[in-house]
């Protein structure tokens, strides 16, 4: 009969009487009485099963038995008997032998159990291999058919099994015995059985396997051969091949989506980019932009402040082709933003935001009271601000790399200081101090009530002052030096008053002119006594006190100030008339100034408000790398003659800012430019002696001259010009505000100030000055473009009309803020 195909998951199991039964395990059987029986086997066998015994052609074929009882039909009578005879095993009633287990198939053989064993088998002399043993197959067993290899027993207990995973390919061909015999592959000693699965189930699976141990044809085979891993890998190798070609017809040009600065270069050759690149975004980054920051609008001009588009470094940056397959594929369904590279001058840029943060910087305005004459009023408080420059710049060329348009205003950042004295504070004082204060006047009566002074309400007013606190109040106070001004006349009934030393140059010597004690009334004195009354109501009276009033500079305290000779002295020239009023004003107001130890002078601090009310008028400045015109222009020209007499006179430079384009006319690397509230010349009497400030200006020239004590001989050394920067050219729409400039080259040089002992000539130390001067832009003045043709006209020849209205105008070029 045929054999019925044995599946993967048959399993048998080798009963404790030495039957074949089902895959199910049985209970153990209880232990029996010790019984006579041959010796027990080697324990040693469990662990190396014997090997198979060859079997020749010429064996008794009646030692085996044939089976011929269907698979399907349950055995009858005594169970079928086979016997084995080396690997080969052959039914017990000597029919053929019985197939070959099938490769993967699984058989589960339990060891015999102690008590109800069989006996050993009787060992062949010839071989030692163990005899024959006659087995049974149960009514449990899936085919009369399938044989069992049964390998030397095993000491445990009935529940331990021995499991042989199925392989699905065919094994190699069976050895031939030297008999001619064959061996069937065998594990550990166990052939598993051929035939449909068993009551067994599933065999276990193998984790090195990757399968799922189903019977699947998709699943079966080896790894590389499974649908799962063939299905996979195809995808993958065709991405790969996708990727390779993508790459490889990207070739050397720019990868395709890329923008820069809102120009669009994706797939084009780093020529052809490079070519775009100039002509598209290279005139946008060189046109004036508008810019604010808070409520002030200004003008930048990238062409003065150094700013162009680097061409190759942008193409260079740009044409790199990305190697993330991602970062590829999403350039199929959308664009590559990428800055453009740029070059600036930051010495040039930061001089035109220095111009600009002259508009937008202001100091915090507390609330307080201001007095127009005799009338108060209010001044509301005004939050401080500073332009930020550093993010102002950052904010310039990031507009400008990603292709900003020119008409949109460039936002830049401002720092915010807040205000210490509110609104409510100072109306609190107008109301409760300084009404009452300008009611009426005050009488001053000599100690005697012989002689009276009346203090008017306007010297009341103008001697008033008002001091913002730290805890947010506003003090009021009468300044003695005000109101000695406003009644210097009328005190003088009450004596004379005080004359402070002073000195006098002549020639090149220099001379204290003493002081002279006053007598009358002390303006100190009488301020503290005055500010309590303000607040009554009239009449008002305050005694005076009489006496002498000391002077606040003596004769002893000008004499120890130890000025006796001149210690420095610089004069530069100059040739437009503006600028030398401008210079003649702030040179009457500094001369004369008195500088003591360790005091700090400063330029914006000593003269104040520099404005048409003060005397000065319209000059020449350097607004944003242009030239343009400002109320106090050519302080500048001072501030530079007063830094070469610090420098000489070997004092500390607390602080100067160069210009930042050279001036000619200026020694390079020593000299400075101020501009009233945010531009300050300060420098520090660093010596144990004072210094005293003298100016001479002429039409042509002006001299400042430091005397004081000498300590130092000071010599100037200057480097050699270097890091040389060419002027960019600049073509401007001459509306009547344009002023031609040749322009003139950039570079950075090194000043040192060498310090000499005035008696050995030894060098004591030196100090350096480092300048970096921009390239100043050369600007053409060019006219205006032509009216544009209106399209609406029509040639007379042809039988239409020109129409009469007159062309459109083309805006107006903004102009930039002044700055001085």
């Amino acid at each position: 009969m045929p054999q019925e195909t044995r599946g993967v998951s048959d399993t048998v199991r080798l009963q404790p009487d030495g039957t074949v039964g089902s895959s199910r395990p049985a209970p153990p059987a209880p232990p029996a009485p010790p019984t006579a029986g041959p010796a027990q086997a080697d324990p040693s066998a469990a662990a190396e099963p014997p090997a198979p015994t060859a079997t020749t052609d010429g064996a008794d074929p009646e030692q085996a038995a044939s089976v011929d009882q269907p698979t399907d039909t349950p055995p009858t009578g005594d169970a079928q008997e086979t016997q084995q005879t080396g690997d080969v095993q052959r039914p017990a009633d000597g029919g053929q032998p019985v197939d070959t287990p099938q490769a993967g198939d699984t058989q589960v053989i339990g060891p015999p159990v102690e008590g109800d064993r069989s006996p050993a088998p009787e060992q062949s002399p010839a071989t030692g291999a163990p005899a024959p043993v006659a087995e049974t197959v149960s009514a449990d067993s899936p085919t009369a058919s399938s044989t069992q290899v049964i390998g030397s027993p095993v000491e445990t207990t009935a529940e331990d099994t021995a499991v042989v995973t199925r392989v699905d390919t065919p094994g190699p061909a069976p050895d031939r015995a030297p008999g001619g015999g064959a061996h069937p592959s065998s594990t550990d000693g166990v052939s598993s059985p051929t035939g449909p699965s068993g009551p067994g189930g599933p065999p276990p699976v193998d984790p090195a396997d990757g399968g799922t141990g189903s019977g699947g044809e998709g699943d079966s085979g080896p790894l590389w051969r499974r649908r799962s891993v063939l299905v996979p890998a195809a995808v993958l190798l065709a991405l790969g091949v996708l990727y390779g070609a993508d790459l490889a017809l990207a070739g050397g040009d720019v990868p395709r989506g890329t923008v820069v600065g809102g120009v669009d270069v994706g797939g084009l050759s780093t020529a052809a980019a490079a070519q775009r690149l100039e002509g598209d975004l290279a005139p946008k980054v060189a046109a004036d932009h508008p810019v604010v920051a808070d409520d002030v609008t200004g003008v930048l001009h990238p062409a003065s402040a150094g700013i162009t588009l680097d061409v190759p470094a942008t193409v260079d940056a740009v044409d790199d082709q990305p190697l993330n397959p991602w970062t590829r594929l999403t350039t199929l369904f959308s664009d590559r933003d990428v800055d453009a590279v740029l070059t600036a001058d930051e010495t040039a840029l930061g001089a035109q935001l220095d111009q600009l943060a002259a508009t937008v910087d202001r100091a915090p305005v507390d609330a307080t009271i201001t007095l127009d004459g005799t009338e108060p009023s209010l001044v509301e408080p005004v939050d401080g601000r500073s332009l930020d420059r550093e993010g102002a710049a950052e904010a310039i060329t990031a507009t400008l790399a990603a292709g900003g348009a020119v008409d949109q205003p460039i936002e830049l950042p401002v720092d915010v200081t807040e205000v210490q004295v509110e609104a409510e504070e100072a109306a609190r004082v107008l109301e409760e101090t300084v009404t009452p204060a300008l009611s009426a006047p005050v009488t001053v009566v000599g100690p005697d009530g012989a002689e009276s002074v009346e203090i008017p309400v306007t010297a009341i007013a103008a001697s008033l002052t008002f001091t913002p606190q730290d805890d947010g109040t506003l003090a009021v106070a009468v300044d003695p030096a005000a109101l000695q001004t406003q009644m210097d006349e009328a005190f003088g009934v009450f004596g004379s008053p005080a004359q402070d030393a002073r000195f006098e140059v002549s020639g090149d010597t220099i001379a204290v002119v003493p002081s002279v004690d006053g007598q009358g009334i002390n303006p100190t004195q009488l301020a503290l006594e005055l500010l309590p009354v303000l607040t009554e109501p009239a009449p008002r009276t305050v005694t005076g006190v009489l006496g002498p009033v000391p002077a606040s500079l003596t004769t002893e305290q000008a004499q120890a100030l130890g000025i006796t000779e001149k210690v420095s002295s610089f004069t530069t020239q100059f040739t437009n008339q503006a600028s030398g009023t401008n210079i003649r004003v702030v040179a009457e107001e500094v001369d004369g100034a008195l500088v003591r130890p360790g005091e700090t002078f400063s330029l914006n601090g000593y003269t104040g408000p520099r404005g048409t009310a003060q005397g000065y008028v319209p000059a020449a400045v350097i607004s944003g790398g242009e030239l343009s015109q400002a109320v106090g222009g050519g302080i500048s020209q001072f501030a530079t003659t007063m830094f070469n007499a610090v420098f000489f006179a070997g004092l500390e430079d607390v602080y100067h800012k160069p210009h930042s384009f050279y001036i000619s006319r200026y020694p390079a690397g020593r000299e400075a430019t101020v501009y009233e509230g945010q531009i300050d010349l300060e420098w520090r009497n660093d010596t144990d002696t004072g210094i005293y400030v003298q100016t001479e200006w002429t039409p042509s020239s002006l001299t400042v001259t430091f005397w004081g004590t000498k300590y130092y001989d000071i010599e100037s050394i200057s480097s050699e010009r270097r890091n040389i920067r060419e002027p960019a050219v600049q073509e401007k729409v001459d509306e009547g505000n344009c002023t031609p400039q040749s322009g003139a080259r950039g570079f950075d040089i090194t000043v040192t100030r060498v310090f000499r002992d005035l008696e050995t000539d030894a060098e004591l130390r030196r100090e350096d000055f480092d300048t970096r001067y921009a390239a100043e832009a050369i600007i053409q003045c060019v006219a205006p473009p032509e009216p544009p043709a209106d399209p609406a006209a029509v040639d007379p020849a042809t039988g239409g009309t020109t129409p009469t209205s007159p062309p459109a105008t083309p805006p107006a070029t903004p102009t930039p803020a002044p700055a001085g």
